[in-house]
């Protein structure tokens, strides 16, 4: 009786491991999101000051495909995944947004003078409300929006070479 009582709890452990085991999701880049297949969330964010990229707002979001990158100049992955961005610009056409997350307007401002500036409009979420809205973990992270302010796409962390060549391509034909 001593042997099963002493098993017991060790059986339960062992069930509840395996049933968390089974229920991870296995693609750790992919973080399900609510609002994929719905429209984009309410907000108007201002432009990041001396910039020379407007700021954005839901409305500008519709008329034509677009990708939105949440970045921050204080985010060493956003800097390594920023050249793909820029590639991202020349290989697909397609429009680029930033929201610049919990930033100085200097800094924001130093990064993209550096390591040039992809972006059609970059939106300044200095405290983090639009991000909340958006339903981002932590930057960066990358959003497709169809041509009529839906969101389709949601890509959790820096991107990669593989990652912009079987995910977000395929994502930014799938919403033309």
């Amino acid at each position: 009786m001593r042997y099963v009582l002493f098993g017991l709890p060790l059986v339960a452990l062992i069930a509840l491991v395996a049933v968390f085991a089974f229920s991870i999701d296995r693609d750790p880049g992919l973080v399900r999101s609510v609002l994929i297949d719905k429209p984009a969330p309410g907000f108007a964010m201002e432009a990041v000051p001396d910039l020379g990229v407007p700021g954005f707002d839901t409305a500008s979001l519709k008329g034509e495909v677009t990708v939105v990158n949440v970045f921050a100049s204080w985010c060493i992955p956003c800097r390594d995944e920023h050249p793909l961005l820029v590639a991202l610009k020349d290989i697909s056409g397609v429009r680029l947004f930033g929201i610049n997350q919990s930033d100085a307007p200097e800094n924001a401002r130093a990064f993209l003078a550096e390591l040039g500036n992809p972006y059609d409009a970059v939106g300044a979420d200095r405290d983090r409300r639009v991000s909340i809205d958006w339903g981002v973990y932590g930057v960066p992270e990358t959003f497709v929006v169809d041509a009529q302010g839906v969101i389709t796409f949601k890509h959790v962390g820096p991107l990669t070479p593989e990652a912009v060549e079987t995910e977000l391509l395929p994502a930014i034909e799938k919403a033309r």
